[in-house]
């Protein structure tokens, strides 16, 4: 993906369109990248384009658009995180090709997404988003939205990454070659903007927590914030590759002293 680190400081969540229909271009390739997501686990996620006319789709804070894009995935241990570093993949690629699009997990008609998506029963579809190129103006409803979670604030890079254990804030002079796959990991999108990761840089290795919010949807079948888990390993993964970084996947914990939830690590070769 070219110009990862452009495309993820420019992109923003799109809730208003300009009533035009995808053309037959965009269509093509977005079909085509939907081929071509990969996750660190290897769990297959299968998208689908809707027609909110054709499936009675309804989504309230959403205008100007018809079509939509749905993902779902076999349940499993790792499902939420994998589908979260794959749908963010789409995303990204969707706005390389001007194509707006915004994380829907809690304001949508769900049974008619799954309905429309033709979800199994051994099959979780966590989130869809709608697909569209942006209006000139935003809506007031989405203006209201941005300004109450604050969209486009994020935490200081000191709160979100530490130096070797969870008592030493992390500075971007000390981070060094990862500084930037990490600042990506800080502008990542997130459920309600709550920015549940957490990462501990160790020598050769950094690793992934999540920090639990209050309020955020979670049962059996749909943990929002290990979607957001996904797209912060995803941002840092492909970020860390654009930079000539060589990394893989683990999913060892290491011996770090937190209540929070290990999710995965990426190991350094120098």
């Amino acid at each position: 993906m070219e110009n990862v680190t452009e495309l993820i400081r420019n992109r923003r969540s799109v809730r208003s369109y300009d009533g035009r229909a995808l053309e037959m271009k965009d269509l093509e390739k977005l079909r085509e990248l939907m081929q071509d997501t990969e996750n660190p686990y290897a769990l297959p996620v299968k998208f689908e384009l809707l027609n909110a006319k054709e499936h009675g789709l309804l989504c309230p804070v959403v205008s100007g658009t018809e079509t939509y894009v749905g993902g779902k995935i076999k349940k499993s241990e790792h499902a939420d995180v994998a589908f979260g570093y794959s749908f963010e993949m789409l995303v990204l690629h969707a706005w390389s090709l001007g194509i707006g699009t915004v994380w829907l997990g809690g304001t949508m008609n769900r049974p008619a997404f799954e309905t429309a998506m033709g979800l199994g029963a051994d099959e979780i579809m966590p989130c869809a988003s709608p697909l569209g190129y942006v209006a000139n103006k935003m809506s007031m409803r989405e203006g209201m939205m941005r300004k109450a979670i604050k969209a486009d604030e994020r935490l200081p890079f000191e709160r979100l990454f530490f130096d070797g254990n969870f008592d030493m804030p992390l500075t971007k002079e000390k981070a060094g070659s990862l500084a930037l796959a990490l600042e990506m990991v800080r502008l990542a999108p997130s459920a309600v903007n709550k920015q549940p990761w957490r990462v501990v840089a160790c020598e050769g290795a950094v690793h992934f927590y999540l920090k639990r919010s209050k309020g955020i949807t979670r049962s059996d079948t749909l943990d929002m914030q290990k979607i957001d888990m996904g797209i912060a390993l995803c941002h840092f993964a492909l970020t860390a590759k654009a930079c000539g970084l060589r990394v893989s996947f683990s999913s060892v914990a290491p011996a770090i002293k937190t209540d929070d939830e290990y999710i995965a690590s990426y190991l350094i070769a120098h």
